[in-house]
């Protein structure tokens, strides 16, 4: 799973949004930095360029994630962690970062107060989510695909998880909860380019959590040129460009 995630979906989906949160994060010049949810390390690469002097400590739930990143990012730190129990001391970092992880985290307050407490004293939380399924030209259409593929019980991962978080409001409260203040939200629309409606097709189904979905649902090959088809009637052959709109939150301890 973490091949096809970094060959068919990092360059695409994650690398625009990368370089931008990169570059937030070097402009609060950090000196010790704490990636949660890294993957397979697109945002720890662009940490890395944009903050060289910055020690980068990169964390993910997944062990297999955990080694894919630290080869193609070895210059960070890398360790296995959970999000709401960190393997850390208390104010060990002065920023903590996710690129679209917080989504992830079955207890978001409970995270955010971990983050919180392994911030130095005026810390800040750095982070990124997706916006509503529908300002995701992608992945609406994908959802679209699977639900013609399953018309009865589509699987609805990209609705509820990776989108499942839309709301600035909700986010802003939870960090309240957790005592942060939050000092700049921001919705940002970015492009990505495919090279192809089968290559995106690929990566989702078989590059994220809903590979299992799919799996126990029907024949594979079946799915997937089903929902290359309904993806290619909604974003046109060939090369496709589609906008992708996530929020960006900072955050102080």
């Amino acid at each position: 799973m973490p091949a096809a995630y970094e060959q068919y979906l990092v360059p695409v989906v994650f690398q625009p949004f990368a370089g931008d949160l990169a570059a937030r994060a070097a402009a609060l010049r950090p000196r010790r930095i704490l990636e949660l949810a890294a993957g397979t390390g697109v945002f720890t690469s662009a940490l890395l360029v944009a903050a060289p002097s910055a020690k980068v400590t990169a964390t993910d739930l997944n062990e297999a994630m955990v080694a894919f990143g630290s080869a193609r990012s070895p210059g960070a730190v890398w360790r296995q962690a959970d999000a709401q129990r960190l393997p850390f001391p208390d104010g060990g970092f002065d920023l903590v970062a996710c690129q679209f992880g917080v989504m992830f985290f079955p207890d978001r307050i409970g995270a955010f107060a971990e983050v919180r407490r392994v911030l130095a004293p005026g810390g800040r939380f750095l982070f990124n989510t997706w916006g509503s399924l529908g300002a995701h030209a992608f992945e609406f259409a994908l959802q679209a695909g699977l639900e013609r593929a399953f018309p009865v019980d589509p699987p609805q991962f990209f609705r509820t998880v990776p989108h499942g978080y839309a709301d600035p409001a909700v986010v802003a409260a939870d960090l309240a909860a957790a005592g942060f203040a939050v000092e700049e939200e921001q919705e940002l629309t970015l492009q990505g380019w495919a090279a192809s409606t089968a290559d995106l097709a690929t990566g989702y189904l078989t590059g994220t959590p809903v590979r299992a979905a799919v799996e126990e649902r029907g024949d594979g090959p079946a799915v997937r040129a089903t929902v290359t088809e309904e993806m290619t009637a909604r974003l046109g052959p060939g090369p496709v460009t589609a906008p992708m709109t996530a929020f960006v939150f900072r955050a102080a301890a």
